[in-house]
C-alpha cells in the first residue's frame, strides 16, 4: 500500500474514556431516527468484506457467525458488506442477484437479531461493478489480446506484414519502448489487466447500464427486504459502477456524464427505482465519496453538491467514504487483478498510521463537515455518518457535539473489538482492545483471504470448537468478552 513521503509514524492518540453514566448521557450513545427506523444509538459498524461466502455467493455458517459476533456488541447499526445486484461470478463475495439468495441472507438477519438481542438494526450495502480481469503475462498479453491495429504496424513499420510477424516484433522489444508505443488502454491492460469503464461506449453493455441498473438494483432491494433487512445502502463509493458515473472523470456524451447534473442522474434513477420498489418501512440510503482523492476526480464541494441532491431526493442517510480508485492505484503481480486501494487515494480511505503531518484519524471529518452543512442550509434533515480513523470516545462525541456528521461509524477499531461500543457504554473503556491501524487487514482483504485482525487472530487457537482460517494459522471471529461484575 501506498504511504505519504513524509512517512511520519504517527502514535495512537491518548483517550479518555467516559464513565457509564458520561457514556449515557452522551450524543454517541443516543438515539437517532433514519427514515422509517430509529436506531438505539449513533454508533455504526460500516460494511467490510471478509471474503466468508461461497464461491456461489452464498451465505456460510463463517458470515452468521462474523456478523453474530459484531452484533454482540450492540452497535447502533451494522451494514452488511457490498452484495452483488448481478447474478454472476463474482468469487466469495455475497450475492443478491436472485432469490435463490433469500433464504441465506434471512438466516443472516435472524442471526444478528437474536445476537443483538434485538438492539441493532441491519442493513446491507448493495452493489453493481464492471467487468475487471488479471495482470496477463507479457508475451500471453501480446500474443492473445493485443489488437493489432495500423497504428502498431505503422510505428513498427510493418505495414504489409503477417500479424504473426507484428506481434513477434512487439514481443521483442523492451518494456519502456513498448510501453512508449502502446496506447493508454493498451499499456493499462498489459501492466494493470484490462478494465472496464462507464465511458467505453463502444461497448453495448455499457451503453446500455442507465437502462438495465435501476431494475437490477431495484430487483435486488426488493429481495433484502424479504429477508428481512432493515433497509439498504446504495453502494456509489469507490472504484465501482455508481460511482464512476457520480465522478468527474465520467465524460459519456448520453446525458449521464459530463456536467454533475447529468452525472448524478443515474444515481438518482437507481434511488427512485429501489424506493418504488420496497414498502415506506424499508430504510434506502447511499455511501458515497467526500472526495475522490484523485486528480480530475471530484472534490468536497462536489460531494456537497451530490449530497443535498441526494437528500432533496429523499434518501434516508449519507454515510461518507474517502477515496479507493482504480486511477491512481499500483500495478498488481502478474496473475492478479488491479486493487484500488492501493494508491493515494486508497491511502486517503484506509489510511494508516504512517502518514503525512494531518495523520490518519479523522481524516475525512472536514469534508464530511461540510457536505452535512451544505445539507442543513438547503432546509434537509438527512442523518451524515462519518468514518475514517475513528479510535475514541472524545473524538467521536467531538464531532457530533461540532455538528460534522450525526453518526460516527468505525470499521477498523470494531474489526478489532467488536464490543467496543458496548464497553464504552457500560463504562469499561480502559477493556478496549485498541485498533494499531496498520492495515494488516486491509492486506488479507488485498489478497482476497479471510479477513482478521493482528490482535486477535492468534488469540486461543487451541481452545475447543475456535473455527480457523483455511490455513490454520488464524481464528475465524475475535474471542468473546464476559464482563466481570
Amino acid at each position: 500500500m501506498w504511504h505519504p513521503p513524509e512517512n511520519i509514524k504517527h502514535p495512537l492518540p491518548d483517550v479518555r474514556w467516559p464513565t457509564e453514566a458520561e457514556a449515557a448521557a452522551s450524543r454517541w450513545f443516543s438515539p437517532v431516527t433514519i427514515g422509517p427506523v430509529t436506531l438505539e444509538q449513533r454508533t455504526w459498524v460500516p460494511a467490510m468484506v471478509p471474503w466468508r461466502a461461497t464461491e456461489d455467493g452464498f451465505v456460510t455458517e463463517d458470515v452468521l457467525d462474523w456478523y453474530a459476533r459484531f452484533a454482540e456488541g450492540r452497535p447502533g447499526a451494522i451494514v452488511v458488506e457490498a452484495t452483488g445486484v448481478r447474478d454472476i461470478p463474482s468469487g466469495p463475495l455475497l450475492r443478491i442477484g436472485h432469490d435463490r439468495f433469500i433464504p441465506g441472507l434471512q438466516r443472516l438477519v435472524e442471526t444478528v437479531r437474536r445476537a443483538g438481542e434485538g438492539h441493532t438494526r441491519l442493513f446491507i450495502q448493495i452493489i453493481d461493478f464492471l467487468a475487471i480481469k488479471r495482470r496477463p503475462e507479457k508475451e500471453k498479453f501480446i500474443r492473445r489480446f493485443l489488437d493489432v491495429n495500423d497504428r502498431y504496424r505503422a510505428a513498427l513499420g510493418l505495414a504489409a506484414a503477417p500479424e504473426a510477424e507484428v506481434r513477434e516484433r512487439l514481443l521483442s522489444l523492451p518494456d519502456p519502448e513498448l510501453d512508449r508505443l502502446l496506447d493508454e488502454r493498451d499499456r493499462e491492460s498489459l501492466r494493470y489487466g484490462f478494465r472496464e469503464r462507464v465511458t467505453d461506449m463502444d461497448r453495448p453493455h455499457i451503453r446500455e447500464l442507465p437502462k438495465v441498473l435501476p431494475g437490477i438494483f431495484a430487483e435486488a432491494a426488493a429481495r433484502a427486504e424479504k429477508a428481512g433487512f432493515d433497509g439498504v445502502e446504495l453502494h456509489y463509493a469507490h472504484a465501482y459502477t455508481m460511482a464512476s458515473f457520480l465522478s468527474a472523470l465520467n465524460d459519456r456524451p448520453d446525458g449521464y456524464g459530463g456536467p454533475r447534473e447529468h452525472r448524478v442522474r443515474l444515481p438518482l434513477e437507481v434511488y427512485r427505482a429501489v424506493r418504488a420498489a420496497v414498502s415506506n418501512r424499508c430504510v434506502v440510503g447511499c455511501r458515497y465519496l467526500a472526495d475522490e482523492t484523485i486528480a480530475g476526480g471530484n472534490r468536497p464541494e462536489d460531494a456537497a453538491w451530490f449530497g443535498v441532491e441526494f437528500a432533496r431526493s429523499g434518501m434516508d442517510f449519507l454515510s461518507v467514504s474517502r477515496g479507493g480508485k482504480f486511477e491512481d492505484a499500483q500495478p498488481p503481480a502478474v496473475g492478479w487483478a488491479a486493487y484500488p486501494y492501493t494508491g493515494p487515494s486508497g491511502y486517503e480511505c484506509m489510511p494508516t498510521v504512517l502518514s503525512d503531518r494531518q495523520g490518519p484519524f479523522g481524516r475525512n471529518v472536514p469534508a464530511v463537515g461540510q457536505i452535512r452543512q451544505a445539507v442543513r442550509e438547503a432546509g434537509l434533515s438527512t442523518p451524515i455518518v462519518v468514518s475514517g480513523g475513528i479510535h475514541g470516545f472524545d473524538q467521536a462525541e467531538g464531532i457530533l457535539e461540532r455538528d460534522e456528521a450525526d453518526i460516527v461509524a468505525a470499521a477498523r477499531q470494531s474489526l478489532a473489538d467488536p464490543d467496543w461500543f458496548r464497553k464504552v457504554r457500560l463504562g469499561r473503556g480502559g477493556e478496549v482492545r485498541r485498533c494499531v491501524f496498520t492495515n494488516v487487514c486491509e492486506a488479507l482483504d488485498q489478497k482476497h483471504l479471510q479477513v482478521t485482525c493482528q490482535l486477535w487472530g492468534r488469540l486461543g487457537l487451541g481452545e475447543p470448537g475456535v473455527k480457523l482460517s483455511r490455513d490454520g494459522r488464524r481464528r475465524l471471529v475475535p474471542p468473546r468478552w464476559e464482563p466481570a461484575p
